[in-house]
């Protein structure tokens, strides 16, 4: 086992660790996304349509939507505020693979609560706080997509559902969570260097 020094954990980025406020938002999303998942597979394996269970677990789900599309923008500028702590050493092919894997994961970060929100026909009560209202009620969808297109939001709707649910939602975002995760197991356990460690404890 490696042996490790505990350093110190700022709330900004180092070229060594990421900060306290980067950590937050990365453990944050992943918390929002766990609730999101954990939420709509309730929904449809142990809830009724239409019943309050089922309706709870939507907005639960649209909710946990909201706030990681909010978290990404954050994120987003967080990012381009600070400096990024610097890959571990390796193969230029590894090091491609994981910024490309990282581009990848930040795109579906913004296309799933974008496309969840402009493919859902019910306003997001968001954690029962306030109503944040439907996209066929906006006036982008009114005057884009209904006015210029001339779609209706069945016709909108059946395409982006597709996308969301279907392609990204059952597979495309497991894929990069697991692969994410398993990439940053074997970086701790085979080449025991720091690269899940600089967004956990920070310890050289």
């Amino acid at each position: 086992m490696p042996t490790f020094a505990v350093t110190t954990v700022t709330n900004f980025n180092t070229r060594e660790n990421y900060g306290r406020i980067a950590r937050w938002l990365h453990w944050g999303t992943a918390m929002l996304f766990l609730l999101s998942y954990c939420a709509v597979y309730y929904r449809h394996w142990f809830t009724e349509k239409q019943t309050p269970e089922n309706l709870v677990a939507l907005q639960l789900h649209l909710s946990a939507g909201i706030s990681i599309a909010v978290i990404v923008i954050l994120r987003i500028i967080w990012r381009n505020m600070n400096v990024q702590p610097e890959l571990e050493p390796g193969p230029r092919w590894q090091q491609l693979l994981a910024h490309s894997a990282h581009y990848a994961l930040y795109a579906v970060m913004i296309l799933m609560p974008l496309t969840g929100y402009i493919g859902t026909g019910v306003a997001t009560e968001f954690f029962y706080l306030f109503q944040i209202p439907k996209f066929e009620d906006t006036w982008l969808f009114q005057t884009v997509v209904a006015g210029y297109l001339g779609m209706t939001f069945k016709q909108f709707e059946a395409p982006i559902d597709f996308f969301h649910k279907d392609i990204m939602g059952a597979w495309l975002v497991w894929i990069l969570i697991v692969g994410h995760a398993a990439a940053a197991m074997y970086h701790h356990y085979v080449y025991k260097d720091r690269t899940l460690v600089k967004m956990t404890t920070g310890k050289q």
